[in-house]
């Protein structure tokens, strides 16, 4: 046997073994699928309204202003015909060459082969002719508002980003490659990836974006050493370790979002916010949150003010032996954190010296891109299956967010992961992401109701233990940091509800890059600058964008100025779990490993 017939021998044998590999795994994928539970429609996407009104739309508009219509259509036919006649004639004439290719450069299209092969590039061009047209004709609607027309053209737009060819193996060049090269054992690995996907989500498609095997919490991430000096059904009250011999003598208790866990603020110790902190002479105080389960569906939001945030306010205050702290909360901590304020200022009790608002929205009158998932198609069934649940599962919020970058965070990690066959990087802040919590049944929906949908806090509507709850109450000195392109926390909105704010001490810093690199932005790295502007917080946030300068680096170095500034004297430093206030365990806990990939050891 010459030795091609033994490496045809041995092709045939390593594809005989992918295709009963694939038998299997698809047996599994089957049974994985079968067990996803029922769950609610109006989860699943926006509700027929949307559709009617954007059809009704269109319709007026070309019974108003055929021309106009007919204009933007003859222009798309004249696109793809004159492309699909390019292409015939380069075909009769024996030339195995693309027709010009004048579009857009898109990043989905980077392999070569698009450009050049002209399947492919004939592909791409119609795909993105259609693209263009179905923007141009929600452009074109008439007789429906603002937010309607937000709507359509975002669910639009996901269906187009659905629909590229990039996301359908057989049209997919870089897949196709890959599958040659090995002989199918890409296509082998995609399908495990697919099916060990399903079954750790039961049942529901949700693509793993880091590697869960990389990273441990507690091992190599949340790593700054402290102690839990308090705990109740809420939260674990973290004190970190000092790493300067004096400290300021106000602490700094930080509040992070329950939507996510606390360790986004210390990832790797280079990158870590609350690491930084503490060695700027800070005595860092941080709450991590217990993750809810079916039996806190009757959680509301007063219980995170009471038992968590006034409770932690009063414990920080305790073990420090200080009159008064300085408050920090981010995203939906910190809008309750102003709800917090408001009721401290009526009640009189001036506990807290100073507010840091990040990436915070209060004034939800606009509430941004997140807006197209708070009408009541989607709303009402959240609620459905919230309460069927007892809570708003971490799977829902975390697919919800992810569409809002569907590129970034849905369709480039699955060709990555299920038809490249690729194993998902170990990147810390894509495992934080896929490391969420869910949110009490009632809490969740007084919060999308009251406040996003009712813009109860900017409306001075929204009750806190029976009483209205009003941003003109909220009159400690603030700082507030918001980022340039968040998606969750749009700028805008965060600087009109802290204009609203009853401080005549107010400092607004606009960060560029999201709503987490815009935040966790180190020094160190000399990434991201900042705007800064020396006017009030008043008017047009446009208009503050314009008049204010920009600093290359990081604002933390601003914000550290600031803090302490209102930090008081320097006093010898305080340890973490004295004997007058025992630690229950190291940092960073135990409430924080709740449904994390990995425990650590021991």
């Amino acid at each position: 046997m010459t030795t091609k017939d033994n490496a045809a021998g041995a092709k045939l044998e390593k594809m005989t073994t992918n295709l009963a590999k694939i038998e299997a795994l698809s047996s599994r994928l089957m049974a994985a699928l079968a067990a996803r539970p029922a769950s609610d429609p109006g989860v699943q996407g926006p509700g027929q309204e949307i559709y009617m009104k954007a059809a009704t739309a269109y319709l007026a508009g070309l019974m108003q202003n055929p021309s106009r219509v007919l204009e933007q259509q003859i222009s798309y036919w004249g696109k793809t015909m004159r492309h699909y006649v390019d292409a015939q004639q380069a075909l009769a004439s024996g030339e195995l060459r693309p027709p010009e290719d004048t579009g857009p450069k898109d990043r989905r299209f980077s392999n070569p082969v698009w450009d050049s092969n002209p399947a492919f590039n004939y592909l791409k061009q119609q795909y993105l002719f259609n693209a263009e047209a179905v923007q141009n004709a929600v452009a074109v609607m008439e007789g429906i508002d603002d937010h309607e027309r937000k709507r359509v053209d975002y669910f639009s737009r996901q269906i187009v980003d659905m629909l590229a060819p990039t996301n359908f193996l057989g049209t997919n060049p870089d897949a196709l490659e890959r599958a040659l090269e090995t002989d199918g054992e890409s296509l082998v690995r995609g399908l495990e990836n697919l099916v060990s996907d399903i079954e750790a989500n039961n049942g529901e498609f949700a693509v793993t974006l880091a590697d869960p095997e990389a990273f441990v919490v507690g091992e190599n991430l949340a790593t700054t050493p402290g102690k839990v000096v308090f705990r109740n059904r809420m939260l674990e009250l973290i004190q970190y370790a000092p790493s300067t011999e004096t400290v300021y003598e106000t602490p700094l208790l930080i509040f992070p979002p329950w939507i996510n866990k606390f360790y986004v603020m210390d990832l790797k110790p280079q990158n870590s916010l609350i690491k930084w902190v503490v060695e700027q002479g800070f005595t860092v105080f941080v709450v991590s949150w217990v993750n809810p389960d079916a039996s806190y569906a009757d959680v509301s939001l007063d219980d995170y003010i009471r038992e968590g945030y006034l409770t932690a306010m009063a414990e920080v205050r305790r073990i420090t032996d200080q009159p008064q702290i300085n408050a920090v909360g981010y995203c939906i901590a910190g809008t309750t954190l102003g709800l917090t304020l408001s009721h401290l200022q009526r009640a009189g009790d001036t506990s807290v010296k100073s507010a840091t608002f990040f990436t915070t929205l209060t004034d939800f009158s606009d509430p941004g891109e997140v807006g197209v998932f708070l009408d009541n198609d989607f709303v009402d069934g959240i609620e459905r299956q919230s309460t069927a649940d007892g809570m708003l599962s971490k799977t829902l919020m975390s697919r919800t967010f992810s569409y809002l970058r569907s590129n970034d965070l849905i369709y480039g990690p699955a060709i990555k992961s299920y038809m490249l066959g690729e194993a998902p990087p170990a990147f810390d802040l894509l495992y934080w992401n896929g490391d969420g919590t869910n949110l009490p049944c009632k809490m969740a929906m007084q919060y999308l109701r009251g406040l996003c949908q009712g813009d109860g806090l900017a409306k001075g509507t929204f009750p806190v233990f029976g009483h209205a709850a009003s941003l003109s109450d909220i009159k400690v000195p603030l700082c507030a940091i918001a980022c340039e392109t968040d998606h969750i926390a749009h700028w805008r909105g965060s600087f009109n509800g802290i204009k609203q704010m009853g401080s005549e001490d107010k400092t607004f810093i606009l960060a560029q890059s999201g709503h987490i690199a815009g935040v966790i932005n180190p020094p160190s790295k000399g990434k991201y600058g900042h705007y800064t502007n020396p006017r009030p917080v008043a008017g047009a946030p446009d208009d503050w964008k314009t008049t204010a300068s920009f600093t290359q680096g990081s604002w933390w170095p601003r914000w550290a100025d600031w803090l302490a500034n209102r930090s008081g004297s320097m006093i010898a430093a305080r340890i973490a779990g004295e004997s007058t206030n025992p630690a229950l365990c190291d940092a960073p806990g135990t409430y924080v490993l709740a449904g994390t990939a990995r425990l650590p050891k021991g």
